[in-house]
């Protein structure tokens, strides 16, 4: 068994971390930099940065910040945001992301996946899969551009046709349970930590480390958490230290 990591989530707009509920009420909640540095001196296993207005505004991550936090970080870093291309992902990959997240190009052009893996490997690519629950049935539907657009699209189908094409590893959120602070969706993360063949990130709904405790025995990889860290209620080693005293093993 993998040890869980801990990753902190920096979702970024105009150059600021925003954070608000179900993608919409945004507030300020810092600069991604020191933040990162911050998240790291406590003990992250990653950083996620996810520019949240890029795709909606047309334009990839904003690569001066994606250069900010590198130079503040020497951790793993997941970048998020406009992806359209695979020179869009190469400019992020050399601005110092890690790995590259993509949602609503790979929805629209489900090939761009295995361009991307073609190119950069399967390693470096993760899909974004944002998910709300289908009112009338026990399912789950894709939601693209920022939490705006309800594709239609069943959600544990297409982790697994994307994982098909390339991707390795799946972000998955609940835009249902994001900034709720009512715990993740347990039972969308085990159906699609059961489905797909790659390790999946839990996001979207933590208060605290009873609820990460949950998101890992439904099977999950790893779990995201913004607003417990950005609001100071848990540093990363506090819940890590959680963890351990319910069995869970982290890296200290």
């Amino acid at each position: 068994m993998l040890i869980p990591r801990i990753i902190p989530c920096l979702d970024v707009r105009d150059g600021r971390i925003v954070k608000g509920v179900q993608f919409a009420n945004l507030r300020d909640a810092g600069d991604p930099a020191s933040r990162a540095a911050i998240y790291q001196d406590h003990g992250a296993d990653e950083i996620v940065l996810l520019d949240v207005s890029a795709t909606l505004e047309g334009r990839q991550a904003a690569l001066r910040t994606i250069a900010a936090v590198r130079e503040a970080l020497s951790l793993p870093l997941t970048v998020g945001g406009g992806v359209r291309t695979a020179d869009d992902a190469a400019a992020m990959l050399d601005a110092g992301a890690d790995k590259v997240a993509v949602n609503t190009a790979a929805v629209n052009e489900p090939a761009l996946l295995t361009r991307l893996a073609d190119r950069f490997g399967c390693q470096c690519i993760v899909l974004a899969l944002d998910a709300a629950l289908r009112p009338t049935q026990s399912s789950w539907e894709v939601v693209t551009r920022s939490g705006k657009h309800r594709t239609g699209l069943d959600a544990i189908t297409w982790a697994t046709q994307a994982v098909a094409l390339g991707a390795g590893e799946i972000l998955l959120t609940s835009i249902d349970r994001d900034g709720v602070g009512s715990g993740y969706d347990i039972d969308l993360l085990r159906a699609i930590s059961t489905a797909a063949s790659v390790p999946v990130i839990a996001s979207g709904g933590a208060s605290g480390p009873d609820d990460l405790v949950a998101a890992i025995r439904a099977g999950v990889d790893a779990v995201l958490a913004a607003s417990i860290f950005h609001d100071g209620l848990w540093t990363v080693d506090s819940v890590k230290r959680q963890l351990a005293a319910s069995g869970i093993p982290t890296r200290q």
